[in-house]
C-alpha cells in the first residue's frame, strides 16, 4: 500500500550545506518508478561530481532508496484552476525543502549517453536546452535547466498573482520560464551539441528510415525525447506514424538502464 506522500515525506526536509542535486518529477502513472531508477544510474555512470538525487513525486513505491523523495509543492492556484502542465515551476520555490546549492533539472524519458559534468560548471545563472524547432525564439526547452535553488524567489509569486494571464500568454511552463528568466537578464543556453532531439536529429528520414537505424549526433551528451516516441520505443523500434519509422537503436539500449 503507498504510503502518504505528504506524511511521511514533508519530514524528510532539513538544510543542506551547498551541494549539486539533480532534480527530476513523477506525477501520476505515465512513467514508473524504473524511470526515476534508470535515471538515477545514467547519472551516476556519467559523473565525476558529487550530488544528491531529488525526486519530487505523488508516490514512492519501487524507487531506489538513494534517492531522496519530497512531495511535489502545491501550485496553490485559484480553486479550479488547471494545473497539469505548470508543475516544474514548483522547483522554484523560494525554499524547496531546505535544499541549497547548484540544481540540474532532468526529465525522467531522457537518456545519458555522455558525461554530464560539464552541466554542473558551465558558466551561468539559468541555462537550458535552446528550442530546435523555433530558435528564433527565447523559449527553452525544459528537459534540461539548471539553476541555484532560491535564485529566483518572485518566479513563482508572479505566477500565481498573474495566473489567469500567464496561461493566456503562454503555451506551457517551459514558455513563462524562460520569458520570466530573460526578464531577470539570466537567461543562457546550453552549447547547441550537448542536447539533442531524439526525433529532430536521431531519426533517419523515409525512406532510409527503413534500412539505417537512428544516429547519435556526435558530440551529443544527453538525448531528450518529446512527441510519441520514448526510450522504450527507440529501443523496439517500429513507429506509430508512416513517416516517423523506426529501426530499434542498440545505443539507446545500451544507455538506458
Amino acid at each position: 500500500m503507498q504510503e502518504n506522500v505528504n506524511d511521511s515525506l514533508s519530514g524528510q526536509a532539513h538544510t543542506q550545506s551547498e551541494q549539486n542535486i539533480v532534480l527530476c518529477m513523477k506525477w501520476g502513472t505515465k512513467y514508473g518508478a524504473e524511470y526515476v531508477n534508470r535515471l538515477y544510474n545514467m547519472v551516476k555512470r556519467h559523473t565525476t561530481v558529487d550530488f544528491k538525487m531529488v525526486c519530487l513525486t505523488d508516490r514512492t513505491e519501487g524507487i531506489d532508496p538513494a534517492v531522496e523523495c519530497f512531495p511535489i509543492p502545491p501550485l496553490a492556484l485559484p480553486a479550479g484552476s488547471p494545473e497539469r502542465g505548470w508543475n516544474k515551476l514548483s522547483t522554484f520555490e523560494p525554499d524547496l525543502y531546505g535544499l541549497k546549492g547548484n540544481a540540474l533539472f532532468l526529465d525522467l524519458d531522457v537518456v545519458i549517453v555522455d558525461n554530464i559534468d560539464s552541466f554542473f560548471t558551465y558558466p551561468g545563472d539559468f541555462l537550458i536546452i535552446h528550442d530546435w524547432k523555433r530558435p528564433w525564439r527565447i523559449t527553452g526547452n525544459s528537459s534540461v535547466y539548471r539553476f541555484k535553488l532560491g535564485a529566483f524567489p518572485g518566479l513563482m509569486p508572479y505566477f500565481r498573482e498573474h495566473f489567469d494571464e500567464i496561461r493566456q500568454k503562454f503555451r506551457n511552463e517551459q514558455a513563462y520560464l524562460s520569458w520570466y528568466i530573460d526578464q531577470e537578464k539570466k537567461l543562457s543556453y546550453w552549447p547547441d551539441s550537448w542536447c539533442k532531439s531524439y526525433k529532430y536529429h536521431c531519426l533517419q528520414k523515409i525512406p532510409m528510415a527503413y534500412f539505417k537505424p537512428p544516429v547519435k549526433p556526435e558530440g551529443v551528451k544527453i538525448i531528450i525525447f518529446h512527441g510519441e516516441i520514448n526510450p522504450p520505443d527507440a529501443i523496439n523500434g517500429g513507429g506509430g506514424k508512416w513517416y516517423r519509422y523506426v529501426l530499434p537503436s542498440q545505443w539507446i539500449k545500451d544507455a538506458w538502464q
